[in-house]
């Protein structure tokens, strides 16, 4: 016995939904219809605008327009705390850095630091599947040597002498030194604009030091131990378009981090900071300042940095060197006392003003020589931070 179908139920629709003018109510009934009838597979038709998402622990209806608004909001959320890491995060550490080594020999301190992050990060690269080769390990070792035994360590050990503030100054100075390298290799031209911030960043550089040995807890040494880690992270850079480097990009970073750990480590034992160290006597400002660093100024801000490479343009990103000093001086002047003369404003407002000219000459080489689009990447994948 054959049962027949059950009758679809009346649907009374409206006919002010849809335009009147040129419309006939059979194409009225018909365009509303469309939009508005159940279809096969939907009880209810809004059922297909929208989604089930978890609020609170608790499932909840929103429209599909609904919820990406969330996202789109969700996305500007984690974008500002992306730049508040790269901008202030990356600007702290300076005095983060003088405050570990207060207490901890400063090798120690940045191998301790590196060795950690980097594991992390090498764990975490793995873990989405990246192996590295033995030539991953090699080019790793060379970095490793240029942006952290030499580049960090030397910072590490100035911030001894010198101020928070005025070390990511000098650290300022590294894409004067990336354009000179890069002239001399051949691998782009010096604009004038570059050539004006150039001599702009010399000169500030020597508002800086002619004078330093007059400031309190500063030397002329230690402000050219950071010149030198300056010069010593640049030079990396420059480098970096030869060797074969993972293309994953955390294990780009996890490589040269743990090498450069390792070297470190065995500058301590062999400078005779390891034998030096008084665990007993290291203070609580000093472990809170090398948990920062490890924590905050190597994890949080690095996969921040590289999240926002791969949302936003290497020039937005890359204008965290014009944050990152204003907020270590700034910093160091309000937590650590440290000395603010009109000279240190004048350097400052010298140096930033380089980097401005130097990045817009660079965008200038740019575009006449598209060739040299691919080093500018390297420069903004490669900036040094504290």
């Amino acid at each position: 016995m054959s049962v027949a179908p059950p009758t679809q139920p009346i649907v009374r629709l409206r006919t002010d939904s849809v335009p009147k003018s040129g419309l006939s109510k059979v194409e009225m009934a018909i365009e509303i219809a469309k939009n508005r009838l159940p279809k096969a597979g939907f009880p209810n038709a809004r059922l297909a605008m929208q989604k089930m998402i978890n609020i609170g622990g608790r499932p909840v209806m929103v429209s599909n327009s609904q919820s990406a608004g969330l996202r789109d909001r969700a996305d500007t959320i984690k974008m500002a705390l992306a730049f508040a890491a790269i901008y202030i995060v990356w600007g702290s550490t300076y005095l983060a850095i003088r405050y570990a080594v207060a207490t901890i020999p400063p090798l120690v301190t940045a191998g301790v630091r590196h060795a950690i992050a980097g594991s992390v990060l090498l764990a975490w690269a793995c873990a989405r599947g990246f192996r590295p080769t033995r030539e991953h390990w090699i080019s790793g070792c060379v970095l490793g040597a240029l942006f952290f035994l030499i580049g960090h360590g030397s910072l590490h050990w100035a911030e001894q002498y010198v101020g928070s503030g005025l070390a990511a100054l000098l650290i300022a100075t590294e894409p004067m030194f990336i354009v000179v390298l890069a002239w001399l290799a051949g691998q782009q031209k010096i604009s004038r604009l570059s050539a004006l911030g150039l001599g702009l960043g010399v000169a500030g550089v020597a508002i800086l030091t002619g004078f330093e040995l007059h400031i309190k807890g500063s030397s002329l040494l230690g402000l050219l131990a950071v010149l030198v880690g300056s010069l010593s992270w640049s030079a990396g850079v420059v480098i970096t378009p030869r060797l074969k480097l993972p293309t994953d990009a955390l294990g780009r970073t996890a490589l040269p981090t743990l090498c450069g750990a390792a070297m470190l480590l065995i500058a301590a034992a062999v400078t005779g900071e390891f034998h030096a160290t008084h665990w007993s006597a290291i203070s609580l400002q000093s472990i809170f300042g090398l948990g920062y660093l490890i924590t905050f100024g190597s994890i949080v801000a690095f996969t921040s940095y590289t999240w926002l490479l791969q949302r936003c343009p290497p020039a937005l990103v890359a204008t965290h060197t014009y944050a990152n000093p204003i907020v270590a001086v700034f910093l160091g002047w309000l937590l650590a006392s440290e000395p603010l003369p009109l000279r240190v404003v004048l350097a400052s407002v010298a140096i930033l003003g380089a980097i401005v000219l130097i990045r817009r000459g660079e965008r200038t080489v740019a575009v006449k020589r598209p060739e040299a689009v691919a080093l500018s990447a390297k420069v903004v994948s490669s900036e040094e931070c504290a």
